[in-house]
């Protein structure tokens, strides 16, 4: 039995209840009370010191593996294809998939996400990689159309799903996902047979890029006569439970849809914006009970995979479509990072706020930099100056992952070291390239 004591408590249960000078009660994996003032006495008990103990933040999308192709090309205007499709055909494989995703681990434990969704190649390792971290996750085997690394046919995708989902069927804390990658990148008859895997199995979560490009847009009207949700919907594939990452281009009827079929949507607003694709209409989708959940996408695009980077792009963008300070107000930020972004996994009975019965998956903040002082309003000191650095302490499932931010679930120099070997041997191919090119 642990007490965490004299801490700044932001529940994110439906109330928004806070204690301002509070403890949670843990014992095993699981939250057993939280209450105000002097705790219960028995077990253990650690001090908090005054410092903000909250949920810790779900990471509703995410490429991790892609942590190896960080600022890879950044000012090259076809870096995809003449850089990262290459170096994915020949470079990616079983253990890079291992190293790239352990830095990712490494990355968010560090910054307090104890909850990540993840869809790439060989999922097999970034499901073991989240297991030996002790991090929660939702891991989605890519399904795709171009030369994917693991897989040349849907049937061998569809059949490295099912080793995914007999891998860690029954895992408390990592949960297998199948991922059609895009709809252009799958169409119509594979994201039937999706839908028909969905159905016979329905705790398997379907992760899916969805009206994220104005290419897709065009695809969609040119063999379909219509917008990429609509061929979704056409796949019968638009379901319940459906995570649709990006969501950018959504007509009004769009969203209609989405919310009668209650699809989950993963926003993406750094690596949007970076691409200069647009703004996502997350206002417009919540106000139509669409849950939207924060996302950092892989870090080729975005490049961080912290949330606190993701918080002023999310809640100032929706600031500029309505020209105004009203939208997204930073306590929904704050929601939409915890336990909205737990709804949009499936995992809101689980985790995403601090409650009796739900895992102890809990962050503690200090907030004691000047950068962060003087705090008037919790919620803006968390989106608009709070940063990874300010988070000591993670724990996931009641075991402690990062202590005084020392991460202990990780050995982080090897971690680094790995990352590091496999940088160069990228470099090398990518010089190579080059020298072919000029």
């Amino acid at each position: 039995m642990l007490t965490l004591a004299n801490a700044r408590i932001l529940t994110m249960d439906a109330s928004l209840t806070e204690y301002a000078n509070g403890w949670v009660r843990i014992e095993g994996d699981t939250i057993t009370a939280i209450g105000e003032g002097t705790p219960p006495e028995g077990g253990e008990v650690i001090d908090m010191g005054g410092d903000l103990v909250m949920p810790g933040m779900v990471n509703s999308h995410c490429h991790m593996t892609m942590t190896l192709f960080r600022g890879l090309g950044e000012d090259v205007d076809d870096r995809l294809f003449r850089y990262v499709l290459p170096l994915e055909r020949e470079c990616v494989t079983p253990r890079t998939v291992a190293i790239g995703s352990r830095l990712a681990a490494l990355e968010m434990i560090r910054a307090g996400v104890t909850t990540v969704a993840d869809m790439y190649y060989f999922e097999t390792e970034v499901g073991r990689v989240i297991d030996e971290s002790g991090m929660r996750g939702v891991v989605g085997q890519t399904l795709a159309d171009f030369d994917a690394p693991d897989h040349k046919s849907f049937d061998e995708g569809f059949a490295l799903t099912q080793e995914l989902v007999d891998m860690f069927a029954g895992h408390s804390r990592v949960t297998p996902s199948i991922a059609p990658h895009a709809p252009y990148s799958t169409d119509i008859p594979v994201m039937r047979r999706v839908a028909e895997f969905s159905d016979a199995h329905p705790d398997i979560p379907v992760q899916l890029h969805m009206a994220e490009m104005v290419s897709e847009n065009e695809w969609a009207e040119k063999n379909y006569g219509l917008r990429p949700v609509q061929v979704v919907d056409k796949a019968g594939l638009l379901k319940p439970g459906l995570i649709a990452a990006h969501c950018l281009f959504v007509t009004d009827g769009d969203m209609d849809r989405m919310a009668q079929q209650d699809v989950r949507v993963a926003h993406n607003a750094r690596s949007n914006a970076k691409a200069g694709r647009g703004i996502s209409p997350v206002e417009a989708m919540r106000k139509r009970g669409i849950p939207v959940g924060i996302a950092t996408d892989g870090p080729m695009s975005g490049n961080t995979l912290d949330l606190f980077s993701q918080f002023g792009p999310v809640s100032m963008f929706q600031k500029l479509l309505g020209q105004s300070r009203k939208p997204m107000p930073t306590v929904d930020v704050v929601r939409m990072a915890t336990i909205e972004a737990a709804r949009v996994l499936g995992l809101d009975k689980k985790v995403g706020s601090l409650e009796p019965g739900k895992q102890a998956d809990v962050i503690r903040i200090k907030l004691d930099d000047p950068r962060v002082l003087p705090v008037y309003d919790i919620y803006s000191t968390l989106v608009f100056a709070a940063m990874p650095s300010d988070v000591h302490d993670v724990m996931v499932a009641g075991r402690w992952l990062m202590r005084e931010r020392e991460v202990l679930s990780l050995e982080a120099p090897k971690v680094i070291a790995d990352a590091l070997q496999v940088a160069g041997e990228f470099n090398a191919r990518i010089a190579e390239i080059d020298r072919r090119k000029a």
